[in-house]
């Protein structure tokens, strides 16, 4: 009789953007020690993915490791497996750029390791029914998504024991179920509960096999698991116990496991991912109530499939930043296409239109459009790679486009898909995107120069992980857990710092409030500012290539006009924002009126980015109020600078935007950028008019 077979597939994945010590950290703990002990294990098989991102890291850093992946693939122990080359949700970019995406990566693979991949690796998992018609041209035979997508289509677990066919338009692709118990007893439990549980499913089911789909960096990276793993004998433990219970069972990579046995036949899935995924993309009132469903239904494991959480698309609609994001990497996708369909035979063109490609491909990168535990949305320097390779995308293809070195264009479309349009300013200097309908702001600013977004914050919401900060106490945990049941703080005392935005973190936002508030209500979100002014509606009254002007729609007592101008300047470009306000309610009235500003520079302890007000510097995380006759802030490392000019007004108030999120480390406080407030003491009259204007002057920095 055949023998059961355990198929593992891990997965090896670093962001866009991640710091070079991370990348280092993660191959000293996790990849390097596992090869070392696989190789010792020449009986253990199984199939390894990494990334395009780290695979272009260690072949610079570690070209040594790509022998000993080669030395493995050849004596048939691994087989390395494909999937999308910067590790994109592939539903959520156009179909043209997943073929491209999975293409890149398997021809890679077979430039280094000699075989071209069969598999694909889903990133996260994710599964829409589809996406077969995109697979299967691609060259996919087989990819793996959870037990947990096969069991909300009405599977047993009993049936996922073996590999099934999915089909979307004829187009059909071989799936495998990866087992959530599994997934939670590698490598977090004694080595012998993992063989008694296989020895379960031999015995149910002879002759199949189990498959478990999961991070490579949870044999090293994550919490305690280096220790559990390598110093303790983890993972050498559990190689030698498969060895000695080969007389029942053996190891197999997924390929030969999908090439060894018939398909189950036929199976139609949902749109999933794996459950803890499927809730972080809840709103947080619904994550709330959908986790509490989960404990309550816990002692009945039957039913739990049938209560589903979220979408991963969801993220789009949770996080507004995300979905900015994503909408600017498809539109700028359909700019760097037409390129390619142009045709032409020139070199420099066709070189200029493959970096464009690339340079979108690496925008893709899933990390930083989602959250959960592992999720990067709240790491702006990962949010940050993608924006400048998406910048650097676009201008490219805006330069090849157009004949003129100089050139401005306005379109009136609705770029982020809300279904209410946007005005997008273009030019060689820069790109800029206003909303109308959030208080005629600016939500993204882009210096093509440096390919650096000057916005690029994130608003501080409400998140179903917070209430838990202010009840951790003895439950910061040490030891090696699975990450889904840790909690840990990086930094005490961070309940002080969960504070709640109204609007999202726009620039040239219009504030009205009270004269007895001061900058330090800032941190706290306190100003209390006109809802109407600050976020209403707006209407266009006139566009140009090189600015619009906008009139508040919803402010009865406070109606404002603002007109937008841009300009070019010797080193870079001005936005100006003139700003009318009236007032037309009886009596006088004493108020602020402040014109906001926000800059995401980055890295707030580092000396070369800093705020100058005055010929003084303070780091970036300075709050005070300054007078606002000089004001800049100063990236060197992005060579990028962004002065202040408001006439006439009395104060900047400066505040840093701090945000608490979870990770995989702990629970921590993260920097997102700074308010610039202008502020103008005002009293006016019944029919009196207030006019005030603030200026950004952006430019690169030697």
């Amino acid at each position: 009789m055949a023998k059961f077979q355990l198929t593992l597939l891990i997965h090896a994945h670093q962001p866009v953007g991640n710091f070079g010590d991370v990348f280092e950290r993660a191959y000293a703990q996790s990849y390097l020690p596992f090869v070392d002990v696989l190789s010792r294990h020449p009986s253990i098989r199984l199939g390894l993915h990494y990334t395009g991102s780290l695979l272009e890291w260690m072949e610079r850093a570690h070209p040594e490791y790509f022998e000993r992946l080669r030395g493995l693939v050849e004596r048939g122990q691994i087989e390395i497996v494909g999937g999308g080359y910067y590790e994109p949700i592939l539903v959520a970019i156009p179909p043209a750029d997943r073929q491209e995406q999975i293409t890149r990566l398997a021809g890679y693979i077979e430039k280094h390791f000699g075989a071209r991949p069969k598999g694909a690796w889903l990133a996260e998992r994710v599964w829409e029914p589809q996406l077969p018609s995109s697979l299967a041209p691609a060259g996919v035979e087989y990819t793996l998504v959870d037990d947990n997508h096969f069991l909300g289509a009405g599977f047993e677990l009993s049936e996922l024991f073996g590999h099934y066919c999915a089909e979307d338009q004829c187009h059909v692709v071989n799936v495998l179920p990866g087992l959530k118990a599994l997934r939670y007893l590698l490598p977090f439990r004694p080595v012998g509960e993992t063989l008694d549980f296989l020895r379960r499913a031999a015995g149910e089911h002879p002759g199949a096999f189990a498959v478990m789909g999961d991070d490579l960096e949870k044999f090293g990276v994550w919490p305690g698991t280096n220790k559990l793993c390598y110093t303790d004998g983890w993972l050498e433990n559990l190689f030698c116990e498969l060895e000695k219970n080969a007389d029942w069972l053996e190891t197999s990579t997924p390929g030969h496991a999908v090439a060894s046995h018939p398909s189950f036949g036929r199976a139609d899935l949902p749109t999933a991912s794996y459950m803890e995924m499927m809730e972080w993309a809840l709103p947080t009132a619904a994550r709330v109530r959908y986790h509490a469903l989960t404990q309550e239904f816990a002692s009945r494991p039957e039913s739990l499939p049938f209560l589903r959480g979220g979408i991963w698309r969801n993220f789009f609609t949770k996080y507004c930043e995300s979905n900015l994001l994503q909408k600017k990497v498809v539109h700028v996708s359909g700019k760097v296409r037409k390129l390619a369909e142009k045709g032409s035979r020139d070199k420099a063109f066709l070189s200029a239109t493959e970096q464009a490609t690339s340079l979108l491909l690496r925008s893709q990168c899933n990390d930083a459009y989602w959250h959960g535990v592992f999720g990067g949305l709240y790491a702006p320097h990962l949010r940050t790679a993608l924006w400048s390779s998406v910048i650097q995308a676009e201008a490219i293809a805006d330069r090849l486009s157009h004949r003129a070195k100089q050139y401005a264009n306005v379109a009136q479309i609705d770029l982020d898909a809300d279904g209410r349009e946007e005005i997008y300013f273009t030019s060689d200097r820069y790109a800029s995107l206003l909303k109308p309908d959030d208080g005629a702001t600016i939500c993204a600013i882009d210096c093509r120069a440096t390919n650096v977004a000057l916005v690029n914050s994130l608003e501080r919401r409400l998140e179903a992980y917070h209430a838990g900060l202010k009840n951790l106490g003895s439950q910061n945990y040490q030891g090696a857990k699975s990450i889904h049941d840790q909690m840990r703080v990086k930094e005490e005392g961070l309940e002080r710092w969960l504070h709640y935005d109204r609007w999202p973190r726009h620039a040239f936002r219009l504030l009205l409030f009270s004269p007895t508030k001061t900058y330090q209500d800032c941190a706290t979100v306190s100003l209390d500012e006109d809802a109407a002014l600050a976020g209403g509606r707006y209407r266009v009254v006139d566009v140009s290539k090189t600015g619009a002007t906008l009139a508040s729609e919803e402010s009865a007592d406070w109606p404002a006009e603002k007109t937008f101008a841009f300009a070019r300047t010797p080193n870079g470009f001005e936005i100006g924002c003139d700003v009318s306000v009236r007032r037309t309610a009886p009596g006088a009235a004493s108020v602020v009126i402040g014109i906001e500003a926000v800059v995401n520079f980055l890295a707030p302890s580092a000396p070369d980015r800093y705020f100058e007000s005055s010929g003084q510097r303070y780091p970036l995380r300075w709050a005070s109020a300054v007078p606002a006759s000089s004001l800049r802030v100063v990236d060197e490392w992005q060579k990028t600078e962004v002065g202040f000019k408001a006439p006439a007004a009395r104060d900047f108030w400066i505040s840093p935007i701090e945000t608490v999120s979870e990770s995989e480390d702990g629970f921590e406080r993260i920097y997102q950028g700074s308010q610039v407030i202008a502020i103008w003491p005002v009293e006016l009259q019944a029919g009196a008019e207030w006019k005030g204007n603030l200026t950004l002057a952006v430019s690169s920095v030697d």
